[in-house]
């Protein structure tokens, strides 16, 4: 899995690196985010595990009824174990970026950790 997880890292989209750009080290608001990330036998695109959040970004494979599939038995699988799972498109993610960070702030203040 780790050969396979590097692979992801080093082949990111342009959507996944604009993301990545606004989550990485703390930037967004101060919430930690990991990138391919392994959860189970999934590895998630980016993953903020304090708030048990997913964000996942997807490209045009995701509508083929296989990977849809997939998707959906992976989705409801990281939902048992207590993760809220976001997709967004990969144009949603370059034309519409703040509005993507948006929902995911909305989503971490929904998420967050009782204290």
């Amino acid at each position: 899995m780790n050969l396979f997880r590097g692979s992801l890292r080093r082949e990111n989209t342009e959507a996944e690196k604009v993301l990545w750009a606004h989550l990485r080290a703390k930037r967004f608001k101060g919430y930690k985010f990991r990138r391919q990330y392994p959860i189970g036998n999934y590895i998630v695109d980016f993953a903020c595990i304090e708030n048990k959040l997913i964000v996942e970004v997807d490209g045009g494979q995701h509508n083929e009824s296989a990977i849809a599939s997939s998707d959906m038995q992976r989705t409801a699988w990281l939902n048992e174990k207590g993760y809220h799972l976001m997709r967004f498109w990969n144009n949603e993610v370059l034309k519409n970026t703040d509005s993507v960070l948006e929902s995911i702030w909305e989503a971490l203040n929904e998420n967050s950790p009782s204290l």
